[in-house]
């Protein structure tokens, strides 16, 4: 029962650390065109020279 002492924190702890990088990946856009790519990948045309 010790061993609880120690991992409810440093689940809660790496919990919490999951959590703030979701965050920090939603307020940087990460995620504004998920279907965008999966156009590009059944579309005919190819991009030799992506933007950058």
């Amino acid at each position: 029962m010790n061993i609880l002492v120690f991992l409810i924190p440093i689940s809660l702890i790496l919990g919490g650390v999951g959590l703030l990088f979701f965050v920090y990946t939603v307020r940087t856009n990460q995620y504004d065109d998920p279907e965008g790519d999966a156009r590009r990948i059944l579309s005919g045309e190819y991009d030799d020279k992506p933007k950058q």
